[in-house]
């Protein structure tokens, strides 16, 4: 049997985090090419404007607001998607921040707040969705992950460990999502020019605008393998050096970001500490 795969005009592609960056774009594009897309995200003005714009396109863009933290409103939007616009057969699990977290300043908040949002965000709509789709007997799950997963990234200690546990959920899911003809996709970008980069504070080789990166994106996930990543001569040197020893690795790290260069304040900013400076 031929694994699914989805095509346009064929029920419903779900992308959550559509209101910016790589979700306003995929969500866009995809309603050009005919499909018709349920758009997730917090800010409803946002995904209204989304659907307004429409006029001319082949597909149709319906706005479902929406915090993917919200475990039982995610279940919720499963069933009134379905019910209101018809069953998903492509679910893009998009939504996803990054918080930077430096070793001299660690905040737990932020890797809370970053599991949160990156892993849970996931989970809490892909665990009621599955069951939609094992009972259809068919549909496509992409999850959004990123290079830092690979390795050890500055900056990236919570983010990038987020985007692992995407890449290793989406690895040991495909085993028993095969089986039910559902097939689960990771997508693991590189520097891709959106607002989620201009946080960052170390140089981004191979900066990528937003629209040539989903122009990759959904060509892989129409006729992709597992992963689909980009842009690859950037994602496959970091698949090289992931295999080189630490040492080697680190320094040519350091030196790729200019991490080498940054100097650190090594003040204590614990609130004990302003109490007995203050």
């Amino acid at each position: 049997m031929t694994l699914y795969r989805v095509m346009a005009g064929e029920g419903v592609a779900w992308i959550t985090g559509a209101s910016s960056g790589i979700g306003r774009e995929l969500t866009l594009q995809m309603a050009r090419r005919g499909y018709t897309v349920a758009a997730t995200a917090r800010g409803e003005d946002k995904l209204q404007s989304l659907a307004d714009g429409t006029e001319g396109m082949n597909g149709s863009i319906h706005p479902f607001a929406c915090d993917v933290t919200d475990r039982e409103a995610m279940a919720e939007l499963v069933d009134r998607i379905e019910s209101e616009v018809g069953p998903i057969r492509l679910a893009v699990f998009n939504a996803g921040n990054y918080f930077p977290t430096h070793g001299e300043a660690m905040k737990i908040e932020n890797f809370v707040k970053t599991y949160q949002i990156n892993v849970f965000g996931v989970l809490n709509g892909l665990v009621p969705l599955i069951e939609r789709m094992k009972a259809a007997g068919r549909g496509q799950v992409v999850l959004v992950g990123s290079v830092s997963g690979y390795s050890g990234l500055p900056a990236a200690s919570a983010y990038g460990a987020s985007k692992a546990a995407l890449t290793h959920m989406a690895e040991s899911l495909l085993f028993d999502f095969e089986k039910m003809n559902i097939r689960i996709q990771i997508v693991n970008p590189g520097f891709i020019d959106t607002p989620l980069t201009e946080k960052n504070d170390f140089a981004m080789p191979a900066l990528m605008p937003v629209e040539k990166a989903v122009d990759q994106m959904i060509a892989g996930i129409e006729g992709g393998g597992f992963e689909i990543t980009f842009p690859r001569r950037f994602t496959y040197t970091l698949k090289f050096l992931r295999m080189l020893p630490h040492p080697v690795y680190f320094w040519l790290m350091k030196r790729m970001t200019g991490w080498h260069k940054r100097q650190l304040d090594f003040r204590d900013t614990t609130p004990a500490a302003q109490t007995r400076t203050g």
